[in-house]
C-alpha cells in the first residue's frame, strides 16, 4: 500500500533526493512500482498528470530510470517523500535539452498519493526540487498545469512562480478543454539564489 494511514498522521515525512533513495536497496528497487501506483491512482482519480488512463508499470520504469540518470549527471533532480518505509509521493525535474536552453529545467511532475494531501507534501516536495535547482546552477524553472488545477496553481504561486502565459482550452481529455497555464521561476533573483558554500 502506498498512501498515507491513520497511523501516519502526524508523522513528518521524510524528502529523500535520488542519490539517498538508491543508496538504499530496500527503497530504490521497489520504487518503480510504487511510483506507478501512486501515478495510476491518481490518474485513474482524474488527476491532471499527463496520461488520459494510467500509465502501464513498464513506462513508469523506463521514467523513473531516465529521471534517475538525468539526476546522475546534473541535468535533473528527483525527490520522493516517505513516511517510515511508505513512499506518499514524488516530483523530478529535468534539464531542457536544446542547448540554448540547457541553463534552464522543467518540473515536470508532482504527485501526492491520495491519502497523503493536505498534510504539505507537495509543498516539501516542490521546495526541495527548487532547491536542488538553485545548487546545479538552474537560472529558470518552468512548469505547466491545467487551469483547473486549481490546488497546485495556488501552491505554485506561493512559492514564487508566475504566470507567463496560457493557450485556451489546450489540454483535451475526451470533448473536454481546459486551458494550458504556463509558470516560471526565475533563480537568478537574488531571493532565489543558493547561498554560497552552504
Amino acid at each position: 500500500m502506498t498512501t498515507a494511514t491513520t497511523a501516519d498522521a502526524g508523522t513528518e515525512p521524510r524528502i529523500l533526493d535520488a542519490r539517498e533513495l538508491t543508496a538504499d536497496p530496500e527503497l530504490a528497487a521497489p520504487f518503480p512500482e510504487l511510483a506507478h501506483r501512486i501515478l495510476s491512482d491518481l490518474v485513474r482519480d482524474g488527476a491532471p498528470l499527463g496520461w488520459v488512463d494510467p500509465p502501464a508499470p513498464e513506462e513508469v520504469a523506463e521514467l523513473v530510470a531516465r529521471v534517475l540518470a538525468a539526476a546522475r549527471t546534473g541535468d535533473g533532480a528527483l525527490r520522493a517523500a516517505y513516511v517510515g518505509r511508505r513512499l506518499i509521493g514524488l516530483g523530478y525535474w529535468l534539464r531542457y535539452a536544446q542547448e540554448t536552453n540547457r541553463p534552464h529545467a522543467d518540473l515536470v511532475k508532482l504527485a501526492v498519493a491520495g491519502g497523503a494531501h493536505r498534510r504539505g507534501v507537495g509543498r516539501s516536495l516542490a521546495t526541495a526540487l527548487i532547491a536542488d535547482a538553485g545548487e546545479a546552477g538552474i537560472e529558470v524553472l518552468t512548469l505547466d498545469a491545467r487551469a483547473d488545477n486549481t490546488r497546485a496553481l495556488r501552491l505554485y504561486r506561493s512559492l514564487g512562480f508566475r504566470e507567463y502565459g496560457r493557450i485556451p482550452g489546450f489540454v483535451a481529455v475526451g470533448e473536454q478543454r481546459w486551458d494550458k497555464v504556463f509558470c516560471m521561476l526565475d533563480l537568478r533573483t537574488e531571493g532565489h539564489r543558493p547561498a554560497a558554500d552552504s
